[in-house]
């Protein structure tokens, strides 16, 4: 079938390289710009491409900024500088941020260390972090996922910060609320255990 219809084959490769679009998905999207009209489709890529040209990263927390204006998290006057999150990415900021519990400023990484994928600590913002904290903070909190990749980096990081008169700390770990031990595997009952604390 594909070969009958080379455009559609060609548009599905070019969905396939949207990174987080499942598979399972992908031809339902496919169908979703398929079924626009021509106005909304290319009212849809003008502001693409209007995007890509307004946005860009900021060059202190490496957050999303508009290019004409300062970082709306860098600049703001109520944002606590004497604390830094640390990031993965701009998912975990914005979620962080929806809770509405964090006013201090942020540091996004762009990733984890990954030597399998070819990401060592040089492709990622670790030597701007540092900087940064040598420059004035009180507390980093490394909030890099719970993953092996993500506990490597941060475990990295803090070697990085080594010597420097700042607090390290990190997310609790352990029981999400409203969940049941029975269901939760084994890494996570542990870490609930052994990093408890008073009631």
């Amino acid at each position: 079938m594909n070969s009958d219809l080379p455009s559609l084959t060609k548009f599905l490769k070019t969905l396939q390289q949207v990174p987080y679009l499942a598979s399972k998905n992908l031809y339902r999207v496919a169908a979703h710009f398929l079924h626009m009209d021509t106005a909304r489709a290319e009212m849809f890529c003008q502001i693409l491409l209007e995007t890509k040209q307004r946005i860009t990263k900021c060059t202190i927390c490496f957050a999303w900024q508009e290019k004409d204006q300062p970082c709306f998290l860098c600049s703001s006057p109520k944002r606590n500088r004497d604390i830094i999150c640390v990031v993965e990415s701009w998912q975990e900021l914005v979620t962080i941020e929806k809770t509405g519990g964090y006013d201090g400023l942020y540091h996004v990484l762009g990733g984890v260390i990954c030597p399998l994928d070819g990401i060592g600590p040089e492709q990622l913002t670790i030597e701007h972090l540092v900087t940064r904290v040598a420059a004035g903070a009180n507390e980093v909190i490394l909030a890099t996922n719970q993953t092996p990749e993500g506990e490597a980096t941060a475990a990295y990081i803090a070697s990085k910060l080594k010597g420097l008169p700042v607090t390290i700390s990190c997310l609790a770990r352990g029981v999400p609320v409203g969940s049941s031990l029975e269901f939760m595997d084994r890494l996570t009952v542990y870490k609930a255990l052994s990093e408890r604390r008073p009631f």
